[in-house]
């Protein structure tokens, strides 16, 4: 076994763009690939259907339904979703599409929480506001049903000293990543709760509270999302209407627009959210 293997475990699958701990595949935002096994991956389109509705089956949706459906919704729940991007706004709706009676949408971009509360969600600004006490009050001291952490290792830092030690870490070369969400998702879960982790994390993580974690009884669920076993539930709730994914996209360029986008996404400016670059 290599020493890759021995630090990382077994690759699970094939990704594009995840370097050689997922089969070593160029990524696929370029304007030329090469796509092996090419024949696992395509679905028929159903007739009616538009390319921007079912363009999102590639990641974002199955990613945030997965994130939805690990947290058992039950009627009456409450989940909580931390970051209001891409896959978060899937997270959000694919919540209430399996029964949340209600969502916290978690982020500080005006944008990506106005289209939350357009959801439906409830929006707590993380730099206005005490995440923890807030939740705490909205659900009379019990905690989230359930919360979903949809940023991973990129999260901002926010006024608690465990953000700002993170982001030292990692400019000192100290750590990996800033798990300042997952923490918080921790602490806000309610006793025999259940964490769910589609937000990515590519190191060693430093100062999670498992003993908080194993001492209420949380349940942890994570994955790379496997997009294939999605695909014919999620079609079918596009065609049927349920849901039209096209609702994210903020822009559509050409590709000699695309590097322009891509800071313009970077730097959260112009309400950018999602982008759809047509050849």
């Amino acid at each position: 076994r290599s020493k890759v293997t021995k630090l990382w475990g077994n690759s699970p699958a094939g990704l594009f763009g995840y370097s050689h701990l997922l089969g070593g595949y160029s990524g696929g935002q370029a304007e030329y690939l090469r796509v092996p096994y090419a024949d696992v991956g395509p679905i028929k389109v159903p007739e009616g259907l538009s390319d921007e509705q079912v363009l999102f089956l590639s990641d974002i949706f199955p990613t945030g339904y997965m994130a939805a459906e690990f947290c058992d919704i039950q009627p009456g729940d409450t989940i909580a979703v931390w970051g209001c991007g891409p896959v978060g706004q899937m997270a959000i709706r694919s919540a209430f599409l399996l029964g949340a009676e209600r969502v916290l949408a978690i982020d500080t971009v005006p944008e990506r929480l106005a289209l939350a509360a357009s959801a439906g969600a409830l929006t707590l600004d993380f730099l206005e506001e005490d995440i923890y006490d807030r939740i705490m009050e909205l659900t009379h001291g019990r905690g989230a049903d359930a919360c979903i952490d949809a940023v991973g290792t990129e999260a901002n830092a926010s006024a608690s000293w465990d953000s700002r030690w993170d982001r030292i870490k990692v400019a000192t070369f100290m750590g990996t990543d800033r798990p300042h969400v997952l923490r918080q998702a921790i602490h806000c879960c309610r006793n025999f709760g259940t964490v769910s982790i589609v937000g990515v994390y590519g190191g060693f993580l430093d100062k999670v509270p498992m003993g908080s974690a194993i001492n209420r009884g949380l349940t942890f669920r994570m994955a790379q999302t496997p997009v294939q076993h999605y695909l014919p539930t999620l079609m079918g709730r596009i065609e049927r209407g349920e849901i039209d994914p096209s609702f994210v996209i903020t822009h559509r360029a050409t590709l000699e627009e695309g590097p322009d986008l891509y800071k313009t996404f970077r730097d959260k400016q112009d309400g950018c959210i999602k982008v759809v670059m047509k050849p």
